[in-house]
C-alpha cells in the first residue's frame, strides 16, 4: 500500500480515526425514531490530511488505489468521494475557513455488509477537520454533520444510528441511542458473551431501493395510526387493523423497539439470544429484508451450541449476520458454521473477530508517527 509520503510527497499534519459498527438490535428503527443498540468493531478507517498550495483538494484512497480532485464548487466524479465531499460543506456551513488539502483515506472496515464503512469515514474525516481547524464541535455534533453529509451528498436518506455508534461506541459496550432525543448510555455485553459478525458473501444488491420503500411504508403507517412515528407505539396489537404490507412493517417496528428497551435493562446473554432470535424472525416475515442465504446462515448459527441469538445486520438483501456466542467459542463457531454454509455453494466468511487486522494498517500507523 503506498503511503501518505508516496502519494503527495509531503508528511500529513493531522490523523484520525473512526470504527465501524455492528447493530446487535433495533434494526430499521432509527428513521422511526426508535431505539438502537450497536456496538464498534475493531476495524476502523483513518484519514490523513495536509493542507497544500494547490487550488483543489486531492483525495486518495488507499483501499481503492484512486486518487481524485475537486474543489468546494466542483464536486468530485468518484461517489467514494461524495462522502468527504459532504463533510466539507458541513463544516464549511459552520463557519470555518477550509483550506485546499491533502487527503489520504485508508480503512480495514468491511465495505458493502452493513457495518457503516461509510459512517466510519464521515466520522474520521470530521475529526480530522476538528482537529486541523480547532473546531468547537462535540461528539454528537460530529454525528449530526456526518448523517447530513451522507443524506444531502450522498445520496443516502439514513438514519442517525450508524453515526452515533461510530462516533461515541467502543468495543467492549454496547450503546443504547434513543434516536429522537439522542439519548445515549453506554452499557455492558452480556456477561460471558462474545460477538461474531459473519459476512453471507451476497452483495445488498437491493437494499437501497428496499430501504428506501421501507421507510416510506413505515410513514404511510405511522400515519394510519396517528402517530407522528411508529416509535410513538408500544402495543403491536394496534395495527391489527392496518392494511397489508403496513401491518406488517409497523409490527416489525414496534416490537424490535420493545426488544431494545427490554435488553437495555440489563439482561443475560440466554434472554439477549433470544431477543436476536425474534429480531430475525422479525425482519425476514413481517419486514421482508431477508434472503434464503441470511436465513440459512443465521439458521445454523442458531442451532450452535455454543450461540446464544443470531440474526441478520444492517439494511438486509445480502450483507452480514451478527451472533452472540459464548466467551472463547467464536472461532470454533465461525468455523463450523463456515463449513456447513459454504459447502451449500456459498462464499461466507468471518468479519468480527478480525481474521486478521489487515498488515497496511501498519503502514497507515508509520505515517502517523510523522505528524507533527
Amino acid at each position: 500500500m503506498k503511503t501518505f509520503e508516496e502519494i503527495f510527497k509531503a508528511a500529513p499534519t493531522v490523523m484520525a480515526e473512526a470504527p465501524g459498527r455492528v447493530n446487535l438490535l433495533g434494526e430499521h428503527t432509527d428513521y422511526n425514531g426508535g431505539y438502537v443498540l450497536p456496538t464498534a468493531i475493531s476495524q476502523k478507517t483513518c484519514v490523513l490530511l495536509h493542507p497544500n498550495k494547490r487550488k483543489s483538494f486531492r483525495l486518495y484512497a488507499a483501499t481503492l488505489d484512486e486518487i481524485v480532485s475537486f474543489t468546494m464548487e466542483t464536486p468530485p466524479k468518484k461517489h467514494f468521494a461524495s462522502y468527504i465531499y459532504g463533510c466539507l460543506h458541513e463544516v464549511k456551513a459552520i463557519g470555518a475557513d477550509i483550506p485546499f488539502m491533502d487527503i489520504y483515506v485508508h480503512s480495514t472496515v468491511p465495505i458493502e455488509v452493513g457495518l457503516s464503512s461509510s459512517a466510519a469515514l464521515e466520522v474520521a474525516t470530521l475529526r480530522a477537520l476538528r482537529i486541523l481547524l480547532q473546531l468547537p464541535v462535540e461528539d454528537i455534533m460530529i454525528a449530526k454533520m456526518a448523517q447530513r453529509a451522507e443524506v444531502k451528498y450522498a445520496g443516502v436518506n439514513c438514519g442517525i444510528m450508524d453515526q452515533m455508534a461510530s462516533s461515541l461506541a467502543d468495543v467492549e459496550h454496547m450503546l443504547f441511542i434513543d434516536t429522537r432525543t439522542l439519548e445515549t448510555e453506554v452499557l455492558p455485553l452480556p456477561a460471558d458473551a462474545e460477538v461474531l459478525v459473519i459476512d453471507s458473501g451476497i452483495s445488498r444488491t437491493l437494499a437501497a431501493s428496499k430501504y428506501n420503500e421501507r421507510r416510506a411504508e413505515c410513514i404511510v403507517a405511522a400515519q394510519q395510526l396517528g402517530v407522528e412515528e411508529l416509535r410513538d407505539i408500544t402495543d403491536p396489537n394496534l395495527t391489527n387493523e392496518l392494511p397489508s404490507p403496513f401491518r406488517e412493517r409497523a409490527r416489525h417496528v414496534i416490537k424490535e423497539n420493545n426488544r431494545v428497551l427490554a435488553a437495555r435493562k440489563g439482561i443475560s446473554a440466554v434472554d439477549f439470544g433470544q431477543l436476536m432470535n425474534a429480531s430475525h424472525t422479525s425482519l425476514s416475515q413481517d419486514y421482508e429484508v431477508s434472503i434464503p442465504e441470511l436465513d440459512l446462515l443465521v439458521a445454523l448459527l442458531q442451532k450452535n451450541k455454543d450461540v446464544y441469538g443470531a440474526r441478520l445486520t444492517g439494511a438486509g438483501f445480502g450483507g452480514a449476520c451478527v451472533a452472540l456466542c459464548k466467551t472463547g467459542t467464536v472461532c470454533n463457531v465461525s468455523d463450523a458454521v463456515l463449513k456447513l454454509y459454504n459447502e451449500a455453494g456459498n462464499h461466507g466468511k468471518r468479519l468480527v473477530p478480525a481474521q486478521e487486522l489487515i498488515a497496511e494498517q501498519i503502514t497507515t500507523e508509520q505515517s502517523a508517527t510523522k505528524i507533527h
